[in-house]
């Protein structure tokens, strides 16, 4: 069951008479639990289909539908109402409190998500169980990137947006986070999306998606993706 679907989706941005057409005209279809990457070089779109997906931006033109609903049409609250219940977000450098443990950084969430998860139980799944009271100071990088993948996991969201999660880890840490988003999509049914420059990221996904000057360059099924151990870096 598809859980996103982009339709003839274009977002422009405008300068003075300067236009630049960061996506243009996108279709694609994602489904639930699946553990996708979207592939491509700098300036290509990618990122700014992440920041629509997640509701960060508005296309120009399309509609981009999220478990049934479109929220290109949303306003400007009930996008954030969208971002506090539906999509969770990981991004390359961790942005965690630094004032705050490992454990009340990751409990935040319940201020905003009604369907939050129990702070402890998530960052036992990501293997932090006994690392609740330190600070983020007191983590390697490895460790602090799986505190975000706790924080946005305990959103309860249905997907979970990825931009560059692994860029600042060495290649061993990598492997130890993504098999914590692998685990997610195949253990708990969430909706992985990775935005990524590594082409070796893309051998463990169900699904890659090739973009280039704002378009879908290809979109690749793969029956049977690689486990994050299996990969050679």
């Amino acid at each position: 069951m598809a859980i996103v679907e982009f339709k003839h989706v274009t977002r422009i941005y405008k300068n003075g008479d300067y236009e630049q057409r960061a996506l243009d005209g996108v279709n694609m279809s994602l489904e639930e639990g699946k553990f996708v990457v979207i592939l491509g070089p700098s300036g290509a779109g990618k990122s700014t289909l992440l920041n629509m997906l997640g509701g960060l931006d508005s296309p120009t033109d399309g509609t981009i539908v999220v478990d049934g609903k479109d929220i290109s049409t949303l306003t400007n609250n009930e996008l954030a109402d969208y971002r506090a219940t539906t999509v969770g977000f990981v991004f390359q450098f961790y942005n965690l409190i630094p004032t705050l443990t490992v454990q009340e950084n990751v409990a935040l969430v319940k201020d905003i998500s009604p369907d939050a998860l129990d702070a402890e139980q998530i960052l036992a799944e990501v293997g932090l169980a006994g690392h609740l009271k330190k600070f983020p100071s007191e983590l390697s990088g490895g460790e602090q990137q799986r505190v975000s993948i706790a924080r946005a996991l305990a959103k309860n969201p249905r997907i979970l947006l990825c931009d560059e999660p692994t860029g600042a880890l060495d290649s061993e840490t990598g492997v130890m986070v993504l098999k914590v988003l692998l685990s997610m999509a195949r253990n708990r049914g969430k909706t992985i999306v990775i935005v990524t420059h590594n082409q070796n990221i893309a051998k463990m996904a169900d699904v890659v998606i090739q973009v280039k000057n704002g378009k879908i360059k290809s979109y690749e099924e793969q029956p049977n993706p690689m486990k994050a151990d299996e990969v050679e870096w």
